[in-house]
């Protein structure tokens, strides 16, 4: 039975990266490692403190099944036991990759994920700056197929006007991170379609986004703090077009797919995300990013640094995971 490790690591952000939130500088992830002979599966897991989580306390709780796992405890069993968040997350997608290893099979074969991931576009994230100086980051990301812009209350559409002037052939995705007022939203809501916003994240607080309700919106919405887990996705439907799966807001790949085949069968579109963190935490997210319409994995090109070897990042696109790295 496997034997359980939980590190705490901190990868350094290259330059800071700004949401309506705050300013970070670096990656804090949880690394939990099952060892089963010469046998190791990982998963990387990013605690969040706006859903409640800190560090110690993601640790803690993946502690607490130390004893259960080296008993046999499976990736379902963790799930129906564990809420769903990023302790879970660590854990599942290390159940995932130790039964790849085993079995010498990669991880989409394990999921019934047909085809296996190929080269994906994903967005470059631009975070918050004055409005000139992300007009010329955009200058520089303007070859990318997909951005993603975020931005505050304050001052907004100078922000997203001056990427779309930067990069006028790129998709865009908005991210307000719940910051904005349904005064706000509507008003804006034409602006962004002149401007090309293909998709608007989380424009509202999460507790407050009832105020979507029988909104006309021509630029499609996107829930990310409002989605969790596939029982949100009801409720979701009647607000949004589409749905951000997060693996650490879900608690794993396991619920992801759950959350995925809910979120099609109610009509909605799909955006794969991520917390900041490296491409061990980016790759069970792969498994369901083929099927996606968004993919937004950008999160080791944040970074000062990355795994090593990690996943293949060129000029907005990423390669599937090699099995060394997990999976």
């Amino acid at each position: 039975m496997p034997e359980l490790t939980v590190a705490i690591e901190r990868w350094p952000i290259a330059g800071g990266f700004t949401i309506a939130r705050g300013t970070r500088t670096e990656a804090v992830v949880v690394v939990a490692t099952l060892t089963d002979g010469a046998i190791v599966g990982r998963g990387e897991a990013v605690p969040y403190a706006r859903y409640g989580e800190t560090v110690d306390g993601v640790v803690a709780d993946i502690e607490g099944l130390r004893a259960h796992l080296a008993a046999g405890l499976d990736r379902r069993a963790v799930h129906d036991r564990m809420p769903a968040g990023a302790a879970r997350n660590a854990l599942d997608a290390a159940l995932w990759d130790l039964e790849a290893k085993r079995t010498g099979r990669r991880v989409w074969d394990l999921a019934g994920v047909a085809p296996p991931p190929a080269a994906l576009v994903t967005a470059e994230t631009l975070s918050i700056a004055a409005p000139e100086a992300m007009a010329e980051k955009a200058r520089a990301l303007a070859d990318r197929p997909l951005l993603k812009v975020k931005v505050g209350a304050e001052d907004p559409l100078a922000r997203i006007a001056a990427v779309r002037a930067g990069a006028p052939e790129s998709a865009l995705i908005v991210d307000a991170n719940e910051a904005w007022t349904p005064d706000q939203l509507r008003a804006l809501l034409p602006e962004l379609a002149r401007l090309r916003v293909d998709l608007l994240e989380q424009p509202l607080p999460a507790d407050r986004d009832g105020a979507l309700a029988g909104l006309e919106s021509p630029v499609t919405l996107c829930a990310d703090e409002s989605a969790h887990v596939s029982a949100d996705v009801p409720r979701l439907a009647a607000l949004y077009g589409a749905v951000n799966v997060k693996l650490d807001k879900t608690g794993g790949l396991t619920e992801a797919l759950d959350m995925v085949a809910a979120a099609r069968a109610h009509g909605l579109r799909v955006m794969v995300g991520c917390m900041v963190g490296t491409s061990l935490a980016m790759a069970p997210a792969t498994v369901v990013a083929g099927a996606a319409d968004f993919v937004d994995l950008d999160g080791p090109v944040l970074l000062a640094r990355d795994r090593d070897p990690g996943i293949a990042y060129h000029r907005g696109r990423m390669e599937p995971p090699p099995a060394a790295l997990w999976g």
